[in-house]
């Protein structure tokens, strides 16, 4: 039998043998909660940025007419090549499938089309719009970290692209401004060309001028012939409302262009280019803009819209708000006064 303070001895030593099994019981139980927290975490994550979300879930329909809320199946019927790593596309659905309303196809629209493989969709604006027939036309170019571009640009003539849509870009008024400046870069001009293929094509009432100012890094990177020819027509034929300067980085040596229809400046789009613009498109007279070139832009009903790369973008207009929103005016339109009334970023 122990003695007293050999009995104390033992009770002390049995309790904090409990009390280390409790401890570390507690500890593995804490261990255990933090892994399934990070393990958690760590899936909600993997979910947030590799699941679809809802609009890449939407549904197809092959018998539905045409609409944002799910997908139609559409078909390639044309595919040719305009220059390294760009196509033009000419997909078409059933005229039957074609939703009434007159102004469900107002410029600027776009349809959403979905890359089948990965359940990723992109937006990409039908260049003339749609035709009775249901076919749609689009410049596409394939990017080295763009799944959608390289899926569509591999797509044969007879292969089933499904669509969403039409999805409103930006709502046009034609007489909501008296000047209109377009500053685009790359496949970005294809929205514009969606924009001045109505305002030309007797559809619009449109009574102010407008101003496109295009950028590639070189001329074998300009808009094919297909949409430049148009728009070179439209300036011809309306030079009071309409005019359109391009942009390269450089010159290639062999360009691939007729450059002599073409008016091309080196360089980038710069504020001096835009000021220019401006002072071609006011109505004020020309001695005035001598001594306000860059003041007075928020007082005019004048409209800048910019589609382009996303360094363009941010460095013309200011970065994008979070998810693709409008955000702050930026760039070299905040140095010339413009207001958030004044620039849409597409």
């Amino acid at each position: 039998m122990l003695k007293p303070r050999c009995q104390v001895l033992a009770r002390h030593a049995g309790l904090r043998a409990r009390g280390l099994t409790t401890l570390n019981t507690s500890r593995s139980l804490r261990k255990a909660i933090t892994t399934l927290f990070l393990g958690g975490t760590s899936a909600a994550i993997a979910a947030y940025f590799l699941l679809p979300d809802i609009s890449r879930g939407a549904p197809t329909c092959d018998s539905t007419p045409l609409s944002p809320s799910h997908f139609t199946p559409a078909k390639l019927t044309s595919s040719t090549i305009t220059s390294s790593g760009t196509k033009i596309l000419t997909v078409a659905i059933p005229p039957e499938l074609l939703p009434k309303g007159s102004d469900l196809f107002v410029p600027i629209w776009s349809v959403f089309i979905k890359d089948d493989d990965i359940q990723v969709e992109r937006p990409y604006t039908p260049l003339d719009g749609v035709d009775e027939d249901g076919n749609m036309r689009f410049w596409i170019k394939r990017y080295q970290h763009g799944e959608v571009s390289r899926w569509l640009y591999s797509k044969q003539v007879g292969d089933t692209i499904e669509i969403r849509g039409p999805l409103r870009t930006w709502s046009w008024k034609d007489d909501a401004w008296d000047e209109i400046i377009l500053i685009s870069g790359g496949t970005g001009i294809t929205p514009f060309y969606q924009l001045l293929r109505t305002v030309f094509s007797g559809k619009s009432s449109f009574q102010g001028r407008i101003t496109l100012l295009h950028s590639s890094k070189t001329p074998s990177e300009f808009p094919p012939r297909d949409i430049l020819d148009p728009l070179l027509k439209f300036a011809q034929h309306n030079p009071e409302k309409f005019r359109l300067k391009f942009f390269v980085d450089s010159f290639d040596e062999t360009n691939g262009q007729s450059s002599t229809d073409i008016e091309v400046h080196k360089g980038r789009i710069s504020k001096d280019s835009i000021c220019g613009a401006l002072r071609s498109a006011s109505r004020v007279p020309w001695w005035r803009g001598l001594f306000s070139q860059d003041s007075d832009v928020s007082d005019r009903k004048i409209l800048f819209l910019v589609c382009g790369p996303e360094q363009m973008v941010e460095a013309i207009a200011g970065p994008y708000g979070r998810n693709y929103s409008q955000g702050p005016v930026g760039g070299v339109l905040r140095s010339l006064g413009c207001k958030s009334r004044q620039v849409w970023k597409l």
